[in-house]
């Protein structure tokens, strides 16, 4: 089953009389997404009952639930202090992830601005590698870590470094950004078949039942010559990519993901938009 929901709670939650992430569920529930990614973007700032409480009602709403992890996390970095804080940063997140019943942690893998991309690259798969033998002896069984597919040119996080990462243990999955690879690549995704031969180069490399459900984020994104510059809702077609064409490729290649909406201000009201395009390619193919 394809899944699909917001990042985060959107404006129209909050205008219909909600206050807390707790409630979220439920909402998510009655207007037909079944996937909620919680935003630890800006620190782990979530109490051990609030956090078991939304996986109560996540659990009761059938809503599969993601932890996005903090922004300020670099694996490339060459200061051991930022590379000790980055670890740290998922740790957290795993503790609250074991409250939530969350299974996937989303992260971003780090910067290489100020170094060579290679050094940088070398250095994260070392301190990764500590992490997953770290995280293996905290009883998290169950819950992924998902590096992300980034859009900006001096991050850590194209499609073969996020595949490369992959390949150190059974216990990342990928979240594969749709948009933020289209950015990274000055607008790479327009057809079915350039989702396609995207989609199956993961497959490819890291095995179809890993990949039947990968994690993803998709938005329009604006980008320049050096990849992603904002975040844009479904509705400003000026921007990359559509979902059409994706959603043509996810059901030939028969692959469930979830599907995480990023759009800037409209996240839910998308994340339908999104789910309603799916249904009806779906239902096409039949």
């Amino acid at each position: 089953m394809t899944r699909f929901g917001p990042a985060g709670n959107s404006q129209s939650f909050y205008d219909a009389g909600h206050k807390s992430s707790v409630e979220a569920p439920k909402w998510l529930h009655s207007i037909g997404l079944s996937a909620y990614e919680y935003q630890c973007n800006k620190g782990v700032n979530i109490s051990k009952e609030k956090a078991r409480q939304i996986g109560e009602e996540a659990k009761k709403y059938d809503i599969l639930i993601s932890i996005h992890a903090p922004y300020y996390i670099n694996f490339g970095s060459q200061e051991e202090d930022k590379l000790k804080k980055s670890k740290e940063y998922i740790y957290q997140c795993i503790e609250v992830a074991k409250e939530m019943k969350a299974e996937r942690i989303v992260f971003h893998p780090g910067s290489c601005a100020k170094i060579d991309r290679k050094f940088a690259f070398e250095t994260a798969k070392k301190a990764l590698l500590e992490v997953v033998s770290v995280v293996k002896e905290m009883k998290a069984e169950g819950i992924f870590l998902c590096p992300e597919t980034m859009g900006k040119k001096n991050n850590l996080g194209s499609v073969d470094e996020i595949i490369e990462i992959c390949k150190l243990d059974e216990i990342f999955l990928p979240t594969v950004d749709f948009g933020h690879i289209n950015a990274f690549t000055g607008g790479s995704l327009r057809t079915k078949e350039d989702f396609v031969n995207l989609l199956k180069k993961f497959i490819n490399q890291l095995g179809y039942e890993r990949m039947k459900r990968f994690h993803s984020h998709f938005s329009r994104i604006e980008y320049t010559s050096q990849g992603e510059k904002k975040h844009w809702n479904y509705e400003d077609k000026q921007y990359e990519p559509d979902f059409e064409p994706l959603a043509e490729a996810l059901v030939e290649l028969d692959l469930e993901p979830v599907i995480i909406c990023e759009s800037k201000d409209y996240m839910s009201e998308d994340a339908v938009l999104l789910k309603k395009i799916y249904l009806e390619t779906l239902e096409k193919r039949m």
